[in-house]
């Protein structure tokens, strides 16, 4: 494998390594950041989630069939290919770690956004 293949391919797992993470664990940030009742994928995801009931408030990322969760996750595996595959001196255990690291803050800061934005803790 020539070394262009080479880098490719380890940044490519570097950043396959982040979009799972960030897979499995996203509707638990959206627990963690809004208290809202969602719940791990495996044990019953946003069945539970505040949204559902008939008062609020309601989950800024399960408003509106989801659309602004449907954003944060676009927008934070966006952060996670750039810092995969950004040309920089980073090894592979730097990328992952930005990698990694790009979703609690992505999420976290867009967390902040949507709940100002819809005056979640109004």
């Amino acid at each position: 494998m020539d070394s262009v293949a080479a880098k490719v391919a380890a940044r490519s797992g570097v950043f396959l390594s982040g979009a799972t993470v960030t897979s499995l664990l996203f509707i638990n940030a959206c627990d963690l950041f809004y208290q809202c009742g969602c719940q791990a994928w495996w044990n019953g995801a946003a069945a539970q989630c505040n949204i559902h009931h008939t008062t609020g408030p309601h989950c800024p990322w399960c408003l509106d069939g989801g659309t602004r969760g449907y954003v944060v996750f676009a927008l934070t595996l966006v952060v996670q290919a750039a810092a995969a595959f950004h040309s920089g001196g980073r090894g592979s255990f730097g990328r992952l770690a930005l990698t990694l690291l790009a979703f609690p803050v992505v999420g976290g800061l867009m967390a902040i956004l949507f709940g100002l934005m819809t005056g979640y803790w109004a």
